[in-house]
């Protein structure tokens, strides 16, 4: 299937079935291996389902490229005004639940002694 294509669009081409319900067990999966390794090599992407199921046929898939991701270029000065926010907006939140302390603390006190 063309990943653009809607769900149950048009194939490209049918490289196989599976029919899990079939009495034998040779019936259940048939997959045409070297169309499918002409398509790999093409450049096509199996899902997960598909790669098993070829699995299960036994056709040899080549590995699976794990795929690397460019790391991001930090600029020092940027990094460095980010742990600067990061550490103001941690002060200021400490000093917001200190407050709420000190005021349920003088809240307590005050009901205390109005007893």
């Amino acid at each position: 299937m063309d990943s653009r294509s809607p769900r149950d669009g048009r194939e490209l081409e049918i490289l196989g079935f599976y029919d899990p319900v079939a009495p034998r067990v040779e019936d259940q999966c048939r997959i045409k291996g070297d169309r499918v390794l002409d398509w790999v090599a093409r450049g096509a992407q199996l899902s997960e389902t598909a790669r098993a199921l070829c699995l299960r046929a036994g056709v040899e898939l080549p590995a699976e490229e794990t795929g690397t991701r460019r790391k991001r270029k930090t600029n020092p000065n940027q990094a460095k005004r980010k742990q600067e926010r990061f550490m103001r907006l941690s002060k200021a939140k400490k000093e917001r639940r200190l407050a709420r302390l000190a005021a349920k603390k003088a809240a307590a006190a005050e009901a205390e002694s109005s007893e």
